[in-house]
């Protein structure tokens, strides 16, 4: 990392693993080269404006849509309001507790926006979770949804460091800590300079095999997973519309949700909660062209078509668990569109191996994402002939930076991600 300018809390960036720790990454590729000055929240959302898309739908739910005029008003005012009346300072950690809504959007973004470190937060998480995660990241903010308040007040028992919980309505509107503080702010808020390779979000495992570990990632790594499997794969476009089960404190669901619809004009469907029946519902509705959903869901949502309309929909993206080759089938037979499986770790920020189009194949999960390389190695990561069993390992643009995490040395040999 070079070194950043107006960062005053260094927390993080004091306890990244040493250098000599971290992957290899590759940074200087057509589409990658991105300027030391650099905050991914003015590059998702400010250049859109630039373009003229002010005006433009962005965020769709069942009770309306926000436009990314509106959207960057919003963040501004969180922004302000967390830099003048909750004592934001660059490089704090700032925790998220919310479902998947617009509310929860505006938050990250602000957060980011005004120098701080993201920190999602799934719903279900509970106190004693919640207060790992807070003590891990040293959090001493926190915005949360004021109905999930209950577990984050109770964390703080164990989390001392936890020193503020603001609360705020999801409608974005009225009630609310966070929301009284917005009203009182214009909506102009200069974004802070932040460098490419400052940190802007803490994305958590979900600790199924253990303490949760903390995956660091810099605004550079969050343009380069907009510039590299989304443009290679799918491409979107500005008609797009994005549709999205997992939540967005998962980086799939940050990527599919947030990350790709912004970087390229588009607009997504944000639902609290998204069983299968519900997101059938929704692609119809609101037209949605492009969903990223789990095997799982794919094969429950075939019991849902039938009386749906799903004409809209051209592109389906699955992750996060294996592809059964009947569950592809059955989906390309109900409504012809090819499932694109990819593989990606919440290490790695998001997909860095698939395929869409003619290079589908079933059973095959597909070919190296551009921007990344990939092979298959033994335990002495020497890279083993096709057919042979071994681990993946892959490096890129993004590569896992564990905070604080002696696991970082296990992940990480000679350069490569061992994915797993």
């Amino acid at each position: 990392m070079s070194e950043p300018t107006g960062l005053r809390d260094t927390f993080v960036r004091d306890h990244l693993p040493p250098p000599n720790e971290w992957p290899d990454l590759i940074l200087d590729l057509p589409g990658l080269r991105y300027p030391a000055r650099l905050n991914c929240a003015v590059e998702l959302l400010d250049r859109l404006i630039e373009r003229g898309f002010a005006d433009k739908p962005l965020i769709h739910t069942a009770a309306g849509c926000w436009t990314y005029g509106e959207l960057l008003n919003r963040v501004n005012r969180i922004a302000a309001a967390l830099t003048h009346d909750f004592g934001l300072v660059p490089g704090n950690r700032v925790l998220i507790r919310a479902a998947n809504n617009p509310m929860f959007v505006a938050c990250w973004l602000a957060v980011v926006r005004a120098g701080g470190i993201a920190v999602a937060t799934m719903p279900l998480l509970r106190a004693r979770e919640l207060a790992v995660i807070a003590n891990k990241a040293q959090v001493g903010l926190a915005l949360c949804d004021e109905r999930l308040a209950a577990e984050i007040e109770a964390a703080r028992a164990d989390a001392p460091v936890l020193r503020r919980v603001v609360g705020f309505a999801a409608d974005g509107t009225t009630g609310g800590e966070l929301n009284v503080a917005m009203a009182r702010r214009d909506g102009a808020f200069a974004p802070v300079d932040t460098a490419a390779d400052d940190v802007a979000l803490i994305a958590f495992t979900s600790g199924t095999t253990g303490m949760p570990k903390g995956t660091v990632h810099c605004h550079r790594d969050v343009l380069a997973a907009c510039d590299c499997f989304p443009r290679s794969v799918l491409p979107p476009n500005a008609r797009d519309v994005f549709i999205c089960s997992p939540p967005i404190a998962f980086t799939y669901g940050l990527g599919g949700l947030v990350l790709f619809p912004m970087r390229a004009g588009a607009a997504t469907v944000l639902l609290e909660k998204a069983p299968p029946d519900a997101l059938v519902e929704a692609i119809e509705a609101f037209g949605a062209t492009i969903c990223f959903t789990a095997p799982t869901a794919y094969r429950a949502m075939l019991a849902h078509l039938a009386g749906h309309d799903m004409a809209t929909l051209a592109k389906c993206v699955s992750a996060g668990e294996s592809l059964p080759l009947a569950t592809f089938e059955a989906w390309r037979a109900a409504t012809g569109i090819k499932i694109i499986d990819g593989i990606g770790s919440t290490e790695l920020l998001h997909i860095f191996i698939s395929s869409s189009g003619d290079d589908i194949r079933p059973g095959a999960t597909g070919r190296v994402v551009p921007g990344y390389e990939a092979r298959v190695v033994d335990a002495a990561m020497r890279s083993l002939p096709d057919g042979e069993v071994g681990r993946l390992a892959a490096r890129g643009p993004t590569g896992c930076r564990y905070l604080a995490d002696d696991r970082q040395r296990s992940y990480v040999v000679q350069g490569w991600n061992l994915t797993g």
